[in-house]
């Protein structure tokens, strides 16, 4: 078996780092345009590397890494050959992925993650009715190497998990700036307000996970009335922060709506 990656951008090169520290170098080969793109995959992890994708056969695993307004050019020449078809692609749902290769039912939608670069990701997954027990199997095995994963009964799911997981490293990044910054209007330097910032982040979610408390729990744990963190979260609360990251949440669910819609 051969895993190709038609495509090799940013989250094509997470899930392989991932499959390269599981020692399935040798399983990969990655399909890109970009001769620089494919000369960096094959110094940094040893992977077989083209311009264009060979011919393919049915042992073979396919995954799609292009983007989702790309991909029906992306698709117009392929022969998955029965070959397995692994998509990461927003919004794209499995009647128009099938259409987009000539009719095949062998599919398995995959919303991954960008910390599955560092093993730390989480991918939802949807098998296709014409996808077998085994070729779930193989899916699992593929991206349980970068995380953990989820799998969902329904293919509507798609749309919520790209909103939560898929696009939520982006949100956490985004308050880990909005405290960096603050850091330095504090009067720290730019090294030391970093270090701030991902400390905290870091140690929040380590003590959350061994912990199992509930989040509201661990936040009234660091929270006395009146006190430092209570004038904090107060403002948190008058500016209507929670309830706009919830919504954020819910602008990437809907646009993924909205893709699916387009290129349907």
């Amino acid at each position: 078996m051969t895993i190709y990656f038609l495509g090799g951008g940013n989250m094509a090169t997470a899930i392989v780092a991932g499959l390269c520290r599981a020692g399935r170098n040798s399983e990969i080969h990655v399909a890109d345009n970009n001769p620089d793109q494919r000369a960096r995959l094959a110094a940094q992890y040893g992977v077989q590397v083209s311009a264009t994708l060979p011919e393919l056969c049915a042992d073979d695993v396919l995954v799609l890494a292009v983007k989702p307004q790309d991909m029906q050019a992306a698709c117009a020449a392929l022969r998955p050959n029965g070959a397995l078809v692994l998509s990461i692609a927003a919004g794209l749902g499995v009647d128009t992925l099938s259409r987009y290769l000539g009719g095949t039912h062998r599919i398995v939608r995959v919303m991954p993650n960008t910390p599955a670069k560092v093993g730390l990701g989480v991918a939802g997954l949807f098998a296709a009715p014409g996808a077998s027990a085994a070729d779930r199997q193989t899916a699992q095995a593929i991206f349980s190497a970068s995380g953990q994963t989820v799998w969902l009964d329904d293919e509507a799911q798609m749309h919520a998990i790209t909103g939560i997981s898929g696009s939520g490293p982006a949100y956490v990044f985004y308050l880990m700036n909005a405290l960096r910054q603050a850091a330095c209007e504090l009067g720290f330097d730019a090294d030391t307000a970093r270090t701030l910032s991902l400390q905290t982040f870091k140690g929040a979610v380590a003590l959350a996970e061994q912990s199992g408390e509930d989040f509201d729990v661990l936040q009234a744990q660091v929270t006395s009335k009146g006190g430092t963190t209570f004038a904090a979260l107060e403002s948190f609360r008058a500016h209507g922060v929670a309830e706009h990251i919830r919504e954020g949440a819910h602008a990437a669910a809907a646009r993924s709506q909205e893709l699916a819609q387009s290129l349907d």
